[in-house]
């Protein structure tokens, strides 16, 4: 595995990496994230029962906005042309797992940006929840799979 930080020129300062050599593939990435809260709050959103309105709903497209202004929003993270974009949301005992995935065609991945709309889809159910529950903790965002490129097919293998 190569170690090398890629985002530094020769001079040690910040720099978007070039990847005009890299060849075009179709790209795939999947991330997952949790938002734990009270069950009396699970109900209320599964219920539509805030004032806000659907939350799902409203974290969804949130999220898949999000998903397509990450290279607005991390500095070096190149912009690419979204082919899908899909987020969904699996009730727990006490908390929401997200998942959001993408494809592109490119010569960069996209576990920015799906990262960044699991990210931004949890930050919303938060916001839209936040009066009824100040517990709420966002955690476990994390790469669940890549395919495409250089480095191959990655898939997170599952812990207990």
């Amino acid at each position: 595995m190569d170690d090398k930080l890629t985002h530094f020129n020769k001079d040690g300062l910040a720099t978007m990496v070039d990847v005009s050599h890299k060849e075009t593939t179709l790209r795939y990435a999947l991330a997952s994230g949790k938002i734990y809260m009270s069950e009396t709050t699970l109900e209320k959103v599964y219920n539509n029962e805030l004032k806000k309105g659907n939350v799902l709903a409203v974290a969804q497209v949130a999220g898949i906005m999000a998903l397509k202004q990450t290279s607005n929003l991390i500095p070096m993270c190149h912009n690419i042309n979204i082919l899908k974009a899909d987020l969904n949301f699996i009730r727990k005992n006490n908390y929401i797992e997200c998942y959001c995935e993408a494809r592109c065609y490119g010569e960069t991945g996209i576990e920015m940006e799906v990262l960044t709309g699991v990210s931004m889809a949890l930050l919303t159910i938060y916001d839209m929840c936040k009066a009824v529950d100040k517990e709420m903790m966002i955690s476990e965002i994390r790469l669940e799979e890549k395919k495409g490129g250089k480095s191959g097919h990655y898939k997170r293998i599952p812990t207990i």
